[in-house]
């Protein structure tokens, strides 16, 4: 008997499999490419859906008996489907530019006080209801066609069980979900001219959906009729997977991205959350989680890599080593860079949420080294994430422990410095694929392999380092923090905006 996890994300998607002891036993991913330009950003479903099937043959005919599989996707993206099924146009992924005239009239007509009290969102252009709004008024005879409204997982569900349904996690990425009641929030319905019938079964987090139909496998060549799960939000499945799932805990988590995913309850003032553009989405046992991010941490240091170290990361490839294991060592340990470096270097996200915002790196000298770049790239993204915290902490949110996954996990020499800036503790999981592995824990409760997450939690939660902060490079740290606070203001200023 083994469990899995299916994670479908914007450039591929993986299904992992393990056994009941917590044991990887196979895992299989494929890339699929969106189509982005300047009219538009878009992935094709259908492109997807093959390649979750292709991931489901191949990672589960390596294992007998498989159980039970759970969905996992990213958010807003809609899926229109016909009466046949079958896909009528291609997905606008959240970055699609089309829906802002649909956003602002829906805001004007409902006001921003009741969307953020309904759904927990500040209105935005990036969720699914403007998109579908978009395709209604823009593309009406294409819209008088569509039969079911689907995000990807729900999509990825009925395509694999015959069951159109969606866990409040997943669904409150629409705008159009009410988390005070767990439903469909009627009044956008109806101010948009969409029918609930077209919409996915709202359901919690980690609910069955059904048996895999016979039909798919068949095509999978699969032994038996896996049970299908609809899990949950990707960032939620991370927090589950890393154990973030007691109020004061999060979950750091660092790739290209970095977003913290804090737990919490309904304590909270959801107008400072609101002016922050953190949503509030429904998470496991009554609780929220919402989403601070900044777009550039891992990316950063990509950019050096490729910009500022090139020579030196190939010489360290052909030597058989990381670059940015050589970069780190090179690093000084145990004192800061000097330097500050205003991380928007693809623009802000939370709490500033300002696309036209451009990063910068301050204090240069001839005597500033590429080490000190390096280092100072990573304690900007730090700056800026313990910036989030203290937003989140006026709002009520009050993180005690960070879980840290992803590829920034893999580095300890930034894992010590956040730990420092922020002077909290952090967990390091490494480069778990802490995705699949919530969605796998969840499925194993659903089909009765774990009595509850806790127990779950016992036999899949792997936990690595633990880095304490240390209080004296704290306060440097704090001194240079006092200065940062002031960046995003100054270089808006000498960009030229000063309605900020």
């Amino acid at each position: 008997m083994a469990i899995g996890g299916i994670d479908i994300g914007t450039t591929g998607c993986k299904c992992s499999v393990y056994s009941p002891n917590g044991r990887l036993i196979s895992e299989a991913y494929r890339e699929y490419t969106a189509v982005i330009n300047e009219q538009s950003h878009t992935l094709d479903p259908v492109l997807v859906w093959e390649s979750v099937k292709e991931v489901i043959e191949e990672a589960c005919n390596i294992s007998e008996d498989v159980t039970a599989l759970a969905v996992t996707s990213f958010g807003e993206s809609v899926v229109f489907l016909g009466d046949d099924d079958d896909v009528l146009t291609s997905s606008m992924l959240y970055t699609d530019p089309r829906g802002k005239e649909q956003c602002d009239r829906l805001t004007a007509e409902l006001g921003d006080t009741s969307i953020i009290n309904h759904t927990g969102l500040s209105p935005s252009p990036m969720y699914s209801i403007s998109k579908i709004l978009w395709l209604k008024e823009n593309q009406p005879e294409l819209y008088e066609k569509v039969s079911k409204i689907c995000l990807f997982e729900d999509f990825i569900v009925y395509k694999l069980c015959g069951v159109h349904q969606i866990d409040y996690s997943l669904a409150s990425r629409t705008m159009a979900f009410d988390i005070n009641q767990y439903c469909w929030w009627g009044e956008m319905l109806q101010s948009c001219g969409i029918k609930e019938t077209m919409l996915p079964v709202v359901v919690p987090i980690g609910t069955i959906a059904g048996n895999m139909m016979s039909s798919v496998v068949r095509e999978l060549g699969l032994s038996n009729h896996i049970q299908i799960v609809s899990a949950c939000h990707d960032q939620v499945a991370a927090a589950i997977g890393t154990g973030a799932i007691v109020k004061g805990s999060a979950v750091d988590g660092t790739g290209t991205v970095e977003c913290i995913t804090p737990v919490f309850d309904n304590q909270i003032d959801r107008s400072l959350l609101a002016s922050g553009s953190y949503g509030i989405v429904p998470y496991i046992e009554n609780q929220y989680v919402t989403y601070a991010f900044t777009m550039t941490a891992g990316a950063m240091l990509k950019w050096y890599r490729d910009e500022l170290a090139n020579l030196e990361a190939e010489a360290a490839l052909k030597a058989g080593e990381n670059p940015y294991d050589c970069f780190g060592k090179q690093l000084n340990d145990k004192g800061t860079s000097g330097l500050l470096v205003l991380p928007h270097f693809s623009g802000a996200a939370t709490p500033y949420m300002d696309s036209e915002s451009v990063g910068a790196i301050l204090g240069l000298t001839t005597k500033t080294s590429r080490n000190q770049i390096y280092q100072a790239l990573m304690e900007g993204a730090a700056y800026e994430m313990k910036l989030n915290m203290e937003r989140l902490e006026e709002a009520g949110i009050n993180i005690e422990i960070l879980y840290a996954t992803g590829g920034g996990a893999m580095s300890d020499i930034w894992m010590q410095i956040k730990a420092d800036i922020w002077n909290k503790p952090l967990i390091s999981f490494g480069a778990a694929q802490s995705g699949t592995l919530g969605s796998a824990m969840l499925a194993g409760v659903s089909c009765g392999s774990f009595v509850s997450l806790e127990e779950a939690m016992a036999v899949f939660v792997e936990k690595n380092k633990r880095f304490e902060p240390n209080l004296e490079r704290h306060k440097i740290y704090m001194e240079y923090y006092e200065q940062y606070k002031k960046l995003y203001g100054g270089i808006k200023t000498i960009y030229g905006r000063t309605d900020i």
